[in-house]
């Protein structure tokens, strides 16, 4: 079952727009280096993409975690005061 993601994928896909510039400006340089210049630009960009989706798997991942810790928190609270009522039953009852 898939819950809803918490934080909207921001152009998850997406280069921030300095890097879409450099690329632009590479591509439209005219050396012999070009090459070795697009594949650095290749490899860093990839980098930049993979490391927006790993956050985003990272903010998914805590979001759940709050939940399930408040969730916890609330069963934790549910048993004390069950075990507290079955306390007190107990000894008005005179065992």
């Amino acid at each position: 079952m898939s819950q809803p993601k918490r934080f909207q994928d921001r152009k998850s896909d997406e280069l921030p727009a300095e890097l879409v510039e450099l690329g632009e400006l590479l591509n439209s340089v005219d050396s012999e280096r070009k090459d070795d210049l697009m594949l650095a630009y290749k490899r860093v960009s990839d980098s930049v993409l993979r490391r927006r989706r790993i956050l985003g798997l990272v903010q998914e991942a805590l979001s759940q975690l709050r939940l399930d810790v408040k969730y916890l928190m609330f069963d934790l609270e549910m048993t004390r005061r069950e075990r507290d009522e079955l306390q007190s039953r107990i000894e008005g009852e005179g065992f």
